[in-house]
């Protein structure tokens, strides 16, 4: 029988280098609470369930504002079209007033949304789990609205890509 050795040290640079082979969409994650309005980047969105509707983010546990994030009624999550690129670091970026000059509305559930966005999810807390540095969020999805033609920013190898450079390169 094979033995696993957990405390086996992975290079972290090369890590992250594997895990950039996984294309993924960007999506701008926003909250509110009585301080305000605050978003951030995230790049680790999936769908969990149908039945009921559960998606999920991470989020750095180094985020300046998880604690809030983590007391949120509610979030939206903001798929990203391939025109956003601005948007997207924007709010990966901390210490700026994000939302001045972001067009965002506040949508059904009291979150503030991006007008427009690919899609959105506005959801409440369903769970919140450890997960090493990050902590994991499942929402339930309690409102969603896709906006017509388009196509998603991507993020793949370490850089934006847009879907068309994407099935060229393949």
């Amino acid at each position: 029988m094979t033995t696993i050795d957990l405390d086996a040290r992975l290079d972290p640079r090369e890590l992250r280098n594997a895990l950039g082979r996984f294309a993924t969409g960007i999506a701008v994650v926003m909250a509110r609470d009585a301080e305000g309005p605050m978003g951030v980047t995230v790049n680790s969105f999936s769908a969990v369930s149908l039945d009921p509707p559960l998606i999920l983010f991470c989020m750095a546990r180094s985020l300046h504002s998880l604690a809030r994030l983590e007391k949120a009624k509610a979030y939206s999550v903001n798929i990203l079209l391939e025109s956003q690129q601005d948007i997207s670091n924007r709010f990966a970026r901390a210490g700026e007033d994000k939302f001045s000059g972001t067009p965002w509305e506040v949508g059904p559930s009291g979150a503030p949304r991006l007008v427009p966005a690919h899609a959105v999810f506005e959801c409440v807390p369903y769970a919140h789990y450890d997960g090493g540095d990050h902590v994991i969020f499942v929402g339930r999805v309690v409102h969603m609205h896709a906006e017509g033609e388009g196509d998603p920013l991507l993020y793949y190898r370490g850089s934006y890509r847009l879907l068309a450079s994407l099935l060229q390169d393949s």
